[in-house]
């Protein structure tokens, strides 16, 4: 588990950057970094990162999508720097998620970031019953030790919408699931990289607390 402190940035505080590229809930993370009081910025350009401490890549829609546009935007070689040569903190949400895996199989096989080994497959629920997408709240449990739940109650709910999830080829990489007509993959993390398949900015207390405790990672 990486360590923590309060004062990241030169002038004592993160500056989270939020990636804008087309594709993402950028105003709602916003508001919540503005509510918990945690400096942020809209990022539309590439070099508009290096001035920031910590880095979120969050996403709505279909993978193929996300990362065409992260390639015409410019930002596949500064966020391959951010996260795998430098290594500082980056956070992915939702879609964001999924764009860190080697491939999706969304509307086709795509390739992805490749930054934690693993597969974006379908959610098939093992009880039909179950409807896809994905929708509403459901309790997390936390499979395995992660700065991202710290001070967080256990088996607190967060709120998913997806009809995809990342399986990891690699179990140690996994931090959080939930049930939804069987086992859904939830959190993941690989040293700097994290990432969460629900929106904390949408989950309420469990939420901002996780957003606030990836605000506090040694940038």
């Amino acid at each position: 588990m990486r360590e923590v402190r309060e004062k990241q940035s030169m002038d004592g505080q993160p500056l989270i950057g939020v990636v804008d590229y087309g594709m993402g809930n950028l105003k709602s993370v916003g508001n919540a970094c503005d509510f918990l009081g945690i400096p942020s910025r809209i990022l539309k350009k590439p070099d508009e990162l290096t001035a920031c401490s910590h880095c979120i890549v969050p996403g709505v829609g279909a993978f193929k999508e996300a990362m065409v546009n992260l390639e015409r935007g410019g930002w596949l070689d500064v966020l391959r720097l951010w996260a795998l040569q430098d290594q500082r903190p980056i956070l992915g949400i939702c879609l964001g998620m999924q764009l860190f895996a080697d491939q999706s199989e969304e509307f086709g096989l795509h390739e992805g970031l490749k930054w934690i080994p693993g597969e974006v497959k379908r959610i098939v629920p093992e009880d039909r019953s179950y409807r896809i997408p994905h929708m509403g709240w459901n309790d997390v449990q936390v499979v395995r030790d992660s700065v991202l739940y710290r001070d967080i109650p256990a088996d607190s709910d967060f709120y998913f919408v997806h009809s995809y999830h990342f399986i990891c080829l690699e179990d140690h990489h996994l931090t959080g699931t939930c049930m939804y007509g069987g086992r859904v993959t939830a959190s993941i993390e690989r040293d700097n990289i994290f990432a969460v398949q629900f929106h904390p900015e949408k989950s309420g207390p469990a939420g901002l607390q996780l957003l606030r405790n990836f605000s506090a990672i040694e940038a």
